[in-house]
């Protein structure tokens, strides 16, 4: 879902800079790859609290602010600030409206992978 909405706004080259290709698919990938990944985490971290619905949300979506903090604003300007552009390393924790959507987005992803998980628990457990 997060990735529909930085194809809507245009971040997919971006993020493929990440990898030193400007090309939306290549930014798509990266961003399936890094949500593959981020994903698991939370499910490993959040596991334990995923029998009620209204915890593992709550962690869900303070888990999408912290990979906002620690991605768009942290590791992404740095990232690119090597592979692309070394004006980059100004942008951390530069936040402008490019950046509230991306929190938005985070958000977002932080709700419905916390959904997914509750629904997988409830899906073992029946």
């Amino acid at each position: 879902m997060f990735g529909m909405l930085m194809a809507m706004m245009g971040m997919l080259p971006m993020v493929g800079m990440l990898v030193g290709v400007e090309n939306a698919g290549v930014g798509f990938l990266v961003h399936l790859v890094n949500s593959a990944i981020i994903g698991a985490a939370f499910g490993v971290l959040a596991w334990p609290i995923t029998t009620k619905i209204g915890p593992v949300l709550g962690a869900g979506m303070a888990y999408g602010v912290v990979w906002w903090v620690l991605g768009a604003l942290l590791l992404m300007p740095l990232w690119l600030s090597v592979t692309a552009d070394p004006m980059m390393r100004s942008m951390v924790f530069t936040v402008g409206s490019a950046q509230w959507m991306s929190l938005m987005g985070h958000v977002i992803f932080g709700l419905v992978t916390a959904a997914v998980l509750f629904g997988l628990r409830r899906r073992a457990h029946s």
